[in-house]
């Protein structure tokens, strides 16, 4: 991972690149900025994975530089350096991933460089934004929210979505996670990958082995990476799913 350090002070800037660059599997890029404007300007130029930002600096301080930052459609990570612990509240706010207070300590560095390489709050989001508010297309991932946080399920390793009550329950590769969004929008977004089979089932057409019909006239849907399981087809259904796996 490319890391730009911003600090005002030449020692602070020197020290943060030694411990870095003693990292496997991170590079610090040149040159170092020494205030807001300049790491705009370089953030810009040579885009960075992850930002060693200071907070108190000439001009723009870091707080300032983080915000901005979060305006941009994929920006790097804010690890921000500081001497000061009074703004830690602040730099959470402006979607900072770790706040490190100097002398910093090279086990709490890698810490938060090794967190740095998780989605952000402002990737997060551009990640996992809706079609309808971001104007460019579907979603890549599925966001969730779970014991272990916040998951990111990629779009590709999706099964079906399967509505209850005000939840919808999302099957994937690795499990299941329920989401807090209706049927009908995820329906309206991915419509291209994903066929309705019920009135609360959405599965993805890529996934479809077969459709049988059982001794009692119902049918069965069995999808691959189920392990022989089936969802039902309702009867309004069937004619529009054997159309669509005639075209796959």
């Amino acid at each position: 991972m490319n890391v730009l350090i911003v600090d005002d002070e030449p020692l602070a800037r020197d020290r943060l690149s030694r411990m870095v660059s003693e990292l496997e599997g991170y590079k610090v890029l040149e040159p170092s900025a020494t205030n807001g404007e300049e790491a705009l300007q370089l953030i810009e130029n040579l885009k960075p994975d992850v930002v060693l930002l200071d907070i108190r600096m000439p001009g723009l301080d870091g707080l300032q530089v983080a915000a901005k930052l979060c305006e941009r459609d994929t920006p790097p990570a804010v690890v921000f350096c500081t001497a000061h612990d009074e703004f830690a509240l602040e730099a959470f706010q402006v979607s900072a991933v770790g706040y490190l207070v100097k002398p910093v300590r090279p086990e709490h560095l890698l810490e938060a460089l090794r967190k740095a390489e998780r989605p952000n709050r402002v990737q997060l989001a551009a990640m996992t934004r809706p079609a309808a508010e971001s104007g460019t297309g579907p979603r890549s991932h599925i966001s969730a929210r779970t014991r272990k946080g916040i998951e990111l399920i990629p779009l590709a390793e999706v099964i079906y979505f399967i509505a209850d009550h005000k939840y919808v329950t999302l099957r994937h590769e690795g499990g299941e996670v329920l989401l807090d969004e209706p049927l009908k929008a995820l329906e309206d977004e991915f419509g291209d990958r994903f066929v309705r089979i019920h009135r609360n089932a959405l599965v993805a057409r890529e996934r479809i082995e077969r459709l049988q019909r059982t001794p009692l006239g119902h049918f069965q849907l069995f999808l691959k990476g189920l392990n022989g399981d089936a969802l039902i087809v309702s009867r309004r259904h069937v004619a529009g799913v054997r159309k669509m796996m005639q075209q796959l």
